[in-house]
């Protein structure tokens, strides 16, 4: 057995197919990350993930999951989780309260958020979402936009570690993204080249800062498809000077770090998503994201990476990394989670939702 399995993969539908389960039990698989195409249902998700433990019981099971826009699951019982500039802007409105009043609201809040996010995905069997975001809401990005909390670094970081809190509570870790900075780039990274032309010392004065205030909190991190031309000419996901020399290095960050899908536009300066998997290895990450390419020519795509990794091993191009495996079990959850009834009856869970939902007076 391979002492590393890096590479998360997706599936195509609602259900395993030989070729999912085949690619699940590879060594080198580490994860799988669900999509709003693969859900039905509670039931449907909860079975899945059922199938996936049995074929691969350390599997890290994950989902792209913050609310707002981006929450993949909205029906049957999930609840509509607020975008993060909500919490934001609660924080700024004491409403007829004292001074800050809003502030310690929000930080209620958003410690709820992360309960109910996190408590509702462990009801079905998913161990990690991809929260909080950490980027700084400078009006110039569409991508990051209302996904971030707030323009102040001070705030994102307090409503991130509240955030991180609330999943904890549901036994989840969770993934800050996107360091060292995703919300001053004006192009989105999905489809893009994200470039970002601020020097070291503007980044590590502004948007680095809620990575180096909540390290020891944090216990994954995502890099950004973003590069800094004035720092180094690769993005931060294949940058040893961003992941090594500055988030290891001089923020003292031990957590995993993963990198983010392959297939984005803004990770094919690096080329082919082999090419990428080895250059992120290479430059510190734990762990790949390879997203939406089992829906390409039956996933051969998915395979291609698997199989080039492993002949690639076998050349010594990269070398499997026994604490980079560790980090990665250590994402694992290390507490059952309630059934989904059990969690409708939790006071946990009600005040929670009660907390997350009330109104600013």
């Amino acid at each position: 057995m391979i002492p590393h399995a890096p590479v998360i993969l997706d599936i195509a539908g609602t259900e395993l197919n030989a070729d999912d389960r085949r690619r699940v039990a590879h060594p080198l698989t580490g994860g799988l990350i669900f999509f709003t195409r693969n859900w039905v249902g509670r039931q449907q998700i909860t079975e899945i993930c059922a199938e996936l433990k049995s074929i691969r019981p350390d599997l890290l099971i994950t989902i792209d999951h913050e609310g707002g826009r981006v929450q993949r699951f909205r029906t049957d019982g999930f609840t509509h989780l607020p975008a993060m500039r909500a919490l934001g802007e609660l924080w700024m409105d004491d409403g007829k309260g004292p001074a800050g009043s809003g502030a310690m609201r929000a930080v209620d809040a958003a410690t709820s958020a992360g309960y109910v996010l996190g408590a509702e995905l462990r009801a079905c069997g998913i161990e990690l979402s991809y929260t909080p975001v950490l980027d700084l809401d400078h009006q110039r990005s569409e991508v990051v936009g209302n996904r971030a909390f707030h323009r102040d670094p001070k705030v994102v970081s307090v409503l991130g570690q509240s955030l991180m809190h609330g999943l904890q509570r549901a036994g989840m870790a969770n993934c800050a993204k996107h360091f060292s900075a995703h919300g001053y780039a004006v192009a989105d990274s999905h489809v893009a080249r994200a470039v970002d032309e601020r020097t070291l010392t503007q980044i590590l004065a502004e948007d680095a800062q809620p990575y180096d205030w909540l390290a020891s909190g944090i216990t994954c991190v995502m890099p950004a498809h973003v590069t800094f031309p004035k720092v180094d000419q690769w993005p931060a996901g294949f940058s040893a000077k961003w992941l090594k020399d500055i988030l290891r290095g001089r923020m003292g960050y031990s957590g995993a770090i993963v990198c983010d899908d392959l297939s984005m536009e803004g990770a094919r300066i690096a080329g082919s998503a082999i090419d990428g998997g080895l250059m992120a290895l290479n430059a510190g990450c734990d762990l790949l994201l390879l997203c939406n390419q089992s829906k390409v020519d039956g996933g051969r795509p998915v395979d291609a990476l698997l199989d080039g990794l492993q002949a690639a091993l076998e050349r010594g191009q990269w070398q499997a990394d026994p604490m980079s495996e560790q980090r990665r079990i250590d994402l694992l959850p290390q507490s059952p989670p309630l059934t989904w009834d059990e969690l409708m009856h939790d006071a946990r869970y009600q005040r929670a939702l009660e907390r997350l939902f009330k109104k600013a007076s």
